[in-house]
Formats: C-alpha cells, structure tokens, sequence
C-alpha cells in the first residue's frame, strides 16, 4: 500500500518537474521577446542624430518623386478614349 503512493507521488513530482521545465523554457522565451520589443521601442523614441534624420527626410522625398507608371498609363488610356469619342460625336454633327 505505502509502496503504491510512493510511486505515485514520485510520478507526479516527476510531471511537476518536467511542467516547470517547460514553463522555465516558455518564460526564457518571453522574456527574449520582451527584451527585443524593448529595444525596438528604445530605438524608434530616441531621437536621431541629425544626420540621421536628413537621410531619412531625403529618402522620403526620394520615394514621394517616383511617379506610379500604372496610374499615368491608365490616365492616358482614359484621355484616348475620351478623345476618340468626342471626335466621333463631332462627325455626327
């Protein structure tokens, strides 16, 4: 009888142990990421230095100039069809 509770609390102290490891392991893992995110937050609310800021103010503007080649192929195909049929309404008249 003493023998059979024995192996039971050894078994469960057996499962305890290896849920603790895994928790142990999750929380390593936790706190990884919370390091991480800590970092990226340390970095996007420091403030630059200038240099810094004028490449990033320079790439912006470098971004904003290229114009979108499918919005002016469409506009012109828009104007095409446009022109076509005012000057077929013209022939009408």
């Amino acid at each position: 009888m003493m023998e059979r509770i024995n192996t039971k609390l050894y078994l469960e102290n057996c499962y305890i142990m290896a849920e603790n490891e895994r928790l142990r392991k999750k929380a390593e893992v936790l706190n990884q990421e919370n390091r991480a995110l800590l970092n990226q937050l340390k970095n996007r609310l420091s403030p630059q230095p200038p240099a810094a800021a004028a490449m990033t103010n320079k790439n912006k503007n470098k971004n904003a100039s290229i114009p979108d080649l499918n919005l002016a192929a469409a506009a012109a195909f828009s104007d095409a069809a446009a022109s076509s049929s005012s000057s077929k309404s013209s022939f009408k008249n």
